[in-house]
């Protein structure tokens, strides 16, 4: 019989945060479902940051596992990397939605930036279908449905596809 190996992710986010890691981890586990923190490393005495200030913590969301840093302003979060979250119910959507951009902002077409600075995209499942399917019309009116959105709505989607015209 084969011996399983314990998985480890190959390739894992890295999150760097000012000086709220802790914070962050806390909130993210909090928000998705199958969630934990697996570890977080302190600062001692002689640590360039304050005795007992996180350093670095590991954290799972919903089987993702991601580490965090405290490691001071120098660098911030920009929407140039986001955080793709499929929503297989307009009920998802909303709770993400709500959940992640409180504190936080919204922009256009599923994306919000949390309280924290990180970027994500909040989108239902069906968007890639309804927009990747054979007929470029309904395709197209799709496309221009989700351009006037901020948060996903997917009864609008399916109506623009279902509305469009068909030859």
């Amino acid at each position: 019989m084969k011996e399983e190996k314990n998985y480890q992710q190959k390739i894992t986010p890295f999150l760097w945060f000012n000086d709220n890691a802790e914070e962050a981890m806390n909130f993210y586990t909090s928000v998705f479902q199958n969630s934990s923190i697996k570890f977080i490393s302190r600062y001692g005495d002689a640590g360039p940051g304050p005795k007992g200030a996180v350093m670095t913590g590991s954290f799972i969301l919903d089987g993702q596992e991601f580490m965090a840093l405290n490691g001071g302003p120098a660098y911030t979060f920009t929407p140039a990397i986001s955080l793709f979250v499929n929503c297989d119910t307009q009920q998802e959507v909303d709770y993400f939605w709500e959940k992640l951009s409180e504190g936080g902002s919204t922009n256009r077409c599923g994306w919000l930036q949390d309280r924290f600075g990180v970027s994500w995209q909040i989108i239902p499942t069906i968007l890639g279908e309804l927009l990747h399917g054979q007929r470029a019309d309904k395709s197209g009116r799709v496309m221009q449905a989700m351009l006037q959105m901020e948060k996903i709505d997917i009864a609008t989607l399916q109506r623009a596809f279902d509305e469009a015209v068909t030859v």
